[in-house]
């Protein structure tokens, strides 16, 4: 396989008033022509060829002011002739068909140059909510104007039943840091103008547009790109950071791939009889490890942190990633914005053509500002993702040490407690995503003969693990208010009457939303909880005595890493029944969670049977709950 790399940053259609630059790498190619057409669906067009250039790139600059116009390649490989668009496309006609020469700055909202990226300290510090564009608004009980769409997740002001605050004004209440969006980049699962067709986006088709199904005029070029904008603007108003969930280990096909129809079988891994590999378990996989697809990831990224004002990604099955091309997205991008959140899945999706040694694994992240998420510790939680196997929270005894290892984010914090992290940031703590059965559905089929209110009590624990523990908390949208989905645990094209936000469950488990709203408001209050060393966890963080099996108790030294808080005790009983746990000897022992009340006022003491003795106090953590207590 050749080894050409075009270094500059100038692929694709650099547009003036004045003239537009066409340059495209496309090294096997006899010949190469621009094909302008007047429209997306104009079948004749004005061809213009394009010289060879350095570095296995073709170019040609066409005089004249030509926004609006349609483009495409024309690639000679020799016994055939690729029309194809551009790679590089930043704009498209509806579903991809075309790519679109466009003046950018014609798309860009009122305000567009005033917007700014919320406050962001530190990487600990944020708590990630996963939402899918189409599913968050598309119900009717949403109360907003464009259901369903970039704009729809764009308002503010909106009410659902009973006048509760829905869409982006529910997750300004709820508190979250991190608002992570499946996919948004073009994808070819869905007909952009059917406004049936139903997909999560986990197959990308351009990597550099925004998908045009959740535009309210998907055959407008620049309307998707504008609302886009609006939704990031609107979010950073309201204090949310936006991450985009990309996907960068296969794409929608090979054959009729643009990547392909230009420099055929180069973009895709090969194994050594020239077959594609299968490490995606969607029919192809990205050679990551070669440099000009390398570059075509790494300009995309960019690309999005600069023109949208994204905050960050995760990337979905980042093991399909060479070591060395995620070392670099990291080393660029945090160039460019050191605020990013960067995470992904340590994990693929099959056997891949890459080498193991050379794919991004869980532990590969050590060192690196990138996050992965924590698989072991949400088993550990709940149990298996789809069965009938319990969990720590559910009801499975022994799992305590695994709990602890969690808790300390995955760290090395002593000669028996330690796990794949350098860095609580590496790790991303989570019970349930959008993968496999909602955290509400698998307590439902793991813990069926308990009643419901045990369930409910579950749910609550198993999220209070999460926020409690050092690292970055992740929530599967909708799991506030005991999202279900009826028991479907692969619903990516199952549509919205399994996939949509039901509201009304918000008004029906306020009390669970008003737990997930007190943990997070706790967890942003107070830095013991959000340490941003393992140093520091390791001086800060102890395990205490229990005097139960299946209970785990620790306590964070809140005085030495800046808390206004000077001990805080937190303690997980997920037994059937109430235990007794001694206190260390403190003054002043408050009760801020328990039960099934979270936040951070003082609840009664009486409740939980707190009481001082000579040398120390006690308190009763309730069944299947979470217990914390500061001086």
């Amino acid at each position: 396989m050749f080894e050409l790399f075009y270094p500059g940053d100038d692929l694709g259609a650099v547009y003036t008033k004045e003239s537009t630059t066409f340059r495209v790498f496309a090294p096997t190619a006899l010949g190469v022509s621009v094909a302008l057409y007047p429209s997306a669906d104009a079948a004749v067009c004005h061809g213009i060829e394009m010289a060879p250039d350095c570095d296995g790139t073709w170019l040609a600059t066409v005089p004249g002011d030509l926004a609006g116009l349609c483009y495409m390649y024309r690639v000679d490989l020799g016994g055939a002739v690729n029309e194809a668009v551009d790679p590089y496309a930043r704009a498209l006609t509806a579903n991809g068909v075309r790519g679109v020469i466009i003046d950018l700055d014609a798309a860009n909202p009122e305000g567009w140059e005033r917007d700014v990226r919320p406050p962001f300290a530190s990487a600990t510090d944020a708590i990630i909510y996963e939402a899918h564009v189409r599913d968050f608004t598309i119900s009717p009980d949403s109360g907003v104007r464009y259901p369903g769409k970039y704009l729809g997740l764009a308002a503010r002001g909106c009410k659902g039943p009973r006048g509760i605050s829905v869409g982006l004004d529910h997750l300004v209440e709820l508190g979250v840091t991190h608002v992570h969006l499946m996919p948004i980049q073009d994808f070819a699962s869905v007909d952009e103008l059917n406004r049936d067709d139903y997909n999560w986006g986990y197959d990308p088709y351009h990597f550099f547009v925004p998908e045009g199904s959740y535009s309210i005029a998907p055959e407008s070029s620049i309307a998707r790109i504008m609302e886009v904008k609006k939704m990031v603007q609107s979010m950073h108003s309201a204090g949310l950071r936006v991450v985009l969930d990309v996907v960068y280990n296969h794409t929608w096909s090979v054959e009729d791939s643009p990547l392909h129809m230009i420099v055929p079988s180069y973009y895709h891994r090969t194994d050594c009889a020239g077959r594609y590999t299968n490490g995606s378990g969607c029919g192809n996989e990205l050679a990551t490890e070669r440099p000009m697809v390398r570059k075509l990831i790494l300009d995309s990224l960019r690309y999005w942190v600069e023109e949208y004002h994204v905050d960050g990604f995760r990337f979905d099955l980042m093991a399909l990633m060479d070591y060395d091309t995620a070392r670099e997205i990291e080393s660029r991008l945090y160039a460019i914005e050191p605020s990013l959140l960067l995470y992904g899945e340590p994990w693929s999706g099959g056997l891949s053509g890459l080498p193991y040694h050379r794919m991004f694994t869980k532990g590969r992240q050590r060192e690196l500002q990138i996050g992965v998420f924590n698989d072991g510790f949400r088993n550990a939680i709940k149990g298996d993702n789809d069965g009938v196997r319990r969990g720590f929270a559910t009801g499975a005894g022994g799992l305590e040490h695994a709990i602890k290892k969690g808790v300390v984010g995955a760290i090395p914090y002593s000669a028996d407690i330690a796990d794949f992290a350098a860095e609580p940031r590496e790790c991303i703590n989570y019970v349930s995503c959008h993968d496999n059965l909602t955290l509400w559905d698998k307590i439902a089929r793991s813990a069926s003969s308990d009643p419901e209110e045990d369930r409910i009590k579950m749910h609550m624990l198993a999220q209070s693990i999460v926020m409690t523990s050092q690292g970055i908390p992740f929530i599967e949208g909708g799991a506030e208010m005991l999202r279900t989905k009826g028991g479907h645990r692969n619903s990516y094209r199952a549509g919205d009457s399994v996939n949509q936000f039901d509201w009304a469950r918000k008004l029906e488990y306020e009390g669970v939303f008003n737990y997930y709203k007190g943990l997070i408001q706790l967890r942003r209050a107070h830095p013991a909880f959000r340490m941003r060393s393992a140093d520091e966890i390791r001086r800060f963080v102890r395990f205490l005595p229990t005097p139960a099996s299946n209970v785990v108790a620790f306590m964070l030294d809140g005085a030495s890493c800046g808390d206004a808080w000077d001990d805080i005790v937190v303690i997980h009983n997920p037994n059937r029944y109430d235990v007794t746990i001694d206190l260390p000897a403190r003054e002043g022992w408050k009760v801020v969670v328990g039960g099934t009340v979270a936040g951070v006022e003082p609840l009664d003491p009486d409740l939980f049977g707190l009481r001082t003795h000579e040398g120390g106090a006690v308190v009763v953590a309730k069944s299947i709950s979470t217990t914390i207590l500061h001086t």
